[in-house]
């Protein structure tokens, strides 16, 4: 049985809302209620992740009965990790690598050095990935997400 390092549920719902805000015109809000029907995302939990989203500057809120939200910020200026980090906090590989010295055993261990290049090169391809390079590019009706997106590609031309 493969063992695999996963991201989080919270992680990868965070990272959808933020390529979808990535997606509508600069000036335009968006109810959480559609980002969470075009990312196909929980919307009780969507609304949990809005809140850190905002609390961390990476998102902004208007409240009011033509309120949403937009990116607090350009798309090209956040990066995967940010988004990571604004939900979750700060990546580690390993325990040992999380600042704390959760095994005791770092300064003499031979693993953590492969750790750490690990780490690195796994958070440099998350710094390099910007949500203006991820965002969808609205179809010929306007609409925008991945839920229209599985839909154009379910329908098949006739022959």
């Amino acid at each position: 049985m493969q063992h695999v390092l996963r991201i989080s549920r919270k992680i990868d719902y965070g990272l959808r809302a933020m390529i979808y805000l990535a997606s509508i015109p600069q000036d335009s809000v968006v109810p959480f209620r559609e980002i969470a029907r075009q990312m196909d995302v929980p919307e009780d939990f969507l609304a949990k992740i809005l809140k850190t989203l905002v609390d961390t500057g990476l998102v902004r809120s208007t409240r009011g009965p033509h309120g949403g939200y937009a990116l607090a910020r350009m798309p090209a200026d956040i990066s995967f990790l940010d988004v990571i980090e604004s939900v979750e906090g700060p990546v580690a590989l390993n325990v040992c690598l999380d600042g704390e010295d959760a095994c005791g055993h770092s300064t003499a261990c031979t693993m953590v050095s492969v750790w750490r290049l690990g780490q690195e090169r796994m958070l440099d391809v998350y710094r390099q990935a910007k949500l203006s390079e991820l965002a969808f590019k609205p179809a010929d009706d306007g609409q925008i997400g991945l839920v229209q997106l599985q839909l154009q590609s379910s329908v098949r031309p006739a022959i």
